[in-house]
């Protein structure tokens, strides 16, 4: 990884967890997966937010993530995904390297998966009957 950050986990990946790579950005699997196949999507160069990703590294993390749904539809054959990025403490970011989920979802994996992302505010995600 470039311009590496000693205590960021990200910045100090083993070759052996990335999944698939680029110059600009890497893929590797979720250490802690919330679903089979959770996936991250992560920029080289240590950047704390999205938005201060330069627009190259943004295309090179969109362009990564598409192949890597590619090998999750071989591998998984989900019936959906849910796709994310915690950008800031406020937004539940917890490593301070910018990174975007990739998690296969399934019929059936939650109870009512109606609403989607809406529930990580819990109260204000019920709008329908």
């Amino acid at each position: 990884m470039r311009d590496p950050d000693t205590a960021c986990p990200f910045c100090s990946l083993p070759e052996a967890r990335i999944v698939i790579a680029d110059p600009a950005a890497v893929v590797v699997r979720d250490a802690y997966p919330v679903a089979a196949g959770h996936t991250l999507v992560i920029p080289r160069r240590h950047v704390g937010f999205f938005f201060e990703l330069d627009q190259s590294e943004q295309i090179a993390m969109l362009t990564l993530l598409d192949r890597a749904r590619t090998g999750l539809e071989r591998e998984f054959a989900p019936h959906g995904y849910t796709i994310g990025i915690n950008d800031g403490r406020a937004a539940g970011q917890t490593v301070p390297h910018v990174h975007m989920h990739l998690i296969p979802r399934h019929h059936g994996d939650v109870e009512d998966p109606r609403g989607g992302i809406r529930w990580v505010l819990p109260a204000k995600a019920r709008y329908w009957p």
